[in-house]
């Protein structure tokens, strides 16, 4: 069942900020930070879980157990990459459908050819705006929670098509009844500000670390215009960067135990093993 919380914050008019969820122990720790929304990000929710790229290469049926596993760990609301869709309309009735069954509360679709490739790498190949508005019309359609459960439509087009070309797509999918806007790979702020003001609808921004577009700080974003931010990748590159570190001591130094651990006991707790010593304590050979 989709939560309320996204249509809410997005009615406030209050800039908000998004962390990318890559597997489930950056969810525990999101839950810990506290954030009441998380994104569900595909690039890394694949990286980590396959080892594979975004590139279309994970299947619906994949897609959609990681995020019911992420809906399950996190604390949070959980907006969704749901890719193309996974194919035509059809495929897209199909994953609304199942994406809504799995607890989300939004997904996001883009106006990519399947298979789909990362936003911020090179040969991506976009579908005429005519086939995106239609499947943005079929993902409104499938919805169960009509008010709830929100569309974001996202184009690939800033590359290809230009930054005009990029708008014509926004403009026709907010026409299609998409709830939130997203013009993915802009190139500058000032970019972003034009892209902002010429809509009526929620705009979002992604901040990916390392890709085309600059990531400014927040009260920047929110100056520009912006409802709110994602950032896919922040947690995955800090996350790697980290383990190569350690790594790389252990390696060279046999230093197994560095200064900045996360506390052992304390993830314990995170993770849910306090219920499992609970149920011991209650069931086990040695209970009294």
């Amino acid at each position: 069942m989709a939560r309320t919380i996204f249509r809410d914050k997005l009615a406030s008019g209050k800039f908000f900020v998004v962390p990318g969820i890559q597997d489930m122990i950056a969810a525990v720790v999101a839950n810990k930070v506290g954030f009441d929304l998380v994104y569900g990000t595909g690039y890394w929710l694949t990286a980590s879980a396959w080892g594979l790229p975004d590139a279309g290469i994970v299947t619906y049926t994949e897609m959609k157990n990681r995020m019911e596993t992420l809906v399950k760990t996190s604390n949070a609301a959980v907006i969704a990459d749901g890719d193309t869709g996974y194919g035509g309309l059809l495929n897209v009735h199909h994953t609304v459908k199942g994406y809504e069954a799995a607890g989300v509360t939004a997904i996001q679709l883009e106006d990519q050819e399947f298979p789909k490739k990362c936003g911020h790498t090179p040969y991506r190949r976009l579908i005429p705006v005519e086939e995106m508005v239609e499947k943005i019309k079929v993902a409104a359609d499938a919805r169960e929670d009509k008010e709830n459960f929100l569309i974001i439509a996202r184009t690939d087009a800033r590359q290809s098509e230009g930054f005009d070309g990029a708008m014509r797509r926004i403009e026709a999918y907010e026409k299609a009844g998409a709830d939130v806007l997203f013009p993915e790979a802009l190139e500058s702020e000032e970019e972003m500000a034009k892209a902002c003001s010429l809509f009526g609808k929620p705009m979002m921004a992604n901040m990916s670390n390392g890709g085309s577009s600059p990531v400014p700080l927040a009260s920047v974003l929110k100056e520009i215009g912006y409802a709110y931010a994602i950032y896919p990748s922040l947690t995955s590159l800090a996350a790697a960067k980290a383990m190569e570190t350690a790594l790389l001591d252990l390696k060279e130094k046999g230093i197994g135990q560095p200064d900045g651990l996360f506390s052992f006991s304390e993830f314990c707790s995170l993770i849910g093993f306090e219920d499992v010593w609970a149920f011991e304590r209650k069931w086990g050979k040695d209970a009294e």
